[in-house]
């Protein structure tokens, strides 16, 4: 199977259109695309979601029926999302999904396929979708930080194989040259982390390692609260090195905060996604491995 981006963007044509209100994840993942979708589409970042709460702008709320939820899968019809996790048990999506674009959805990677799950960051199915190529080999450090991708590249080869052909007419072997390397990896250990710490975006570290240094992959997960330096340090961070033109950052005026909880497959599969969805009021979720599902719901509505 191969997927056409003249297709999914003639589908999907909300991923070409410009001046888009836009909500991120709050990690790096999120703000990573942020700068992508400022840069190229002059996309206006509105607000946060880090999976327990939501942080709204004026203009989030302003546009709340018309904002588009990157790097995240929410169900909401008034909302329209782009994001990698696995939302499907089978073949059946349900009906939330269906202004939403998600790379599993497209090839048909459900749970029963876990194995085969979306291995990039959005940010690279972003890069793919729209033909953008990077050359410069430090902005390729940033780049392929996202969702650790690198690592998921030395770790995962079958995989990575499975969805470059998927993904097809990109010059992956340009983009991952080197990264199965010792010099990759000590140019991400000397030079990438360093500048990430120096600025307070790696919070975590995550399970992965490289393969040959053992180098443990860092995470920046960022509460809008109190992060603002942060976010925009990273986000002049990506525009020094990648020259990608950092976006504004949103003026917060109120947080809603939900519930994320966890539950097994099996336990949704005796009653039914669809029927699981409806019983918990499921704002978004994600199937995380091949036995559990996180999900998070909010007890109010989110008012202007």
């Amino acid at each position: 199977m191969k997927l056409n981006r003249d297709n999914i963007l003639k589908k999907y044509k909300w991923l070409r259109e410009k001046k888009r209100p836009f909500i991120i994840s709050a990690d790096y993942d999120g703000l990573i695309c942020a700068s992508f979708l400022n840069h190229y589409l002059n996309w206006e970042l509105v607000g946060y979601y880090d999976f327990k709460s939501i942080w709204l702008s004026k203009e989030a709320l302003q546009y709340k029926n018309n904002l588009i939820w990157v790097d995240l899968n929410i169900l909401p019809k008034a909302g329209t999302s782009l994001g990698g996790h696995i939302v499907s048990m089978n073949s059946t999506v349900p009906k939330g999904f269906n202004s939403s674009c998600n790379p599993n959805i497209l090839a048909d990677i459900n749970s029963k396929k876990f194995e085969n799950k979306f291995p990039f960051s959005t940010l690279i199915f972003l890069l793919w979708l729209h033909d953008i190529q990077i050359d410069n080999k430090i902005a390729k450090l940033f780049i392929l930080h996202s969702d650790n991708t690198w690592m998921k590249v030395q770790r995962y080869s079958n995989n990575i194989k499975y969805w470059t052909e998927i993904l097809s007419s990109y010059p992956w072997d340009r983009l991952f040259k080197n990264i199965c390397s010792i010099q990759h990896e000590e140019q991400v250990d000397q030079f990438l982390y360093p500048r990430l710490i120096h600025i307070g975006a790696s919070t975590n570290f995550s399970k992965l390692t490289s393969k040959y240094l053992k180098i443990k992959s860092r995470e920046c997960k960022i509460n809008p609260d109190w992060d603002n330096d942060i976010i925009l340090r990273l986000l002049n961070l990506f525009g020094e090195y990648i020259s990608w033109t950092p976006p504004v950052i949103p003026k917060i005026i109120q947080r809603v905060d939900g519930k994320r909880l966890k539950i097994s497959l099996e336990d949704v599969k005796k009653i039914g996604l669809d029927q699981f969805i409806k019983k918990n009021k499921v704002f978004s979720y994600a199937i995380t491995s091949s036995r559990y599902i996180s999900y998070t719901n909010f007890s109010k509505t989110i008012k202007s």
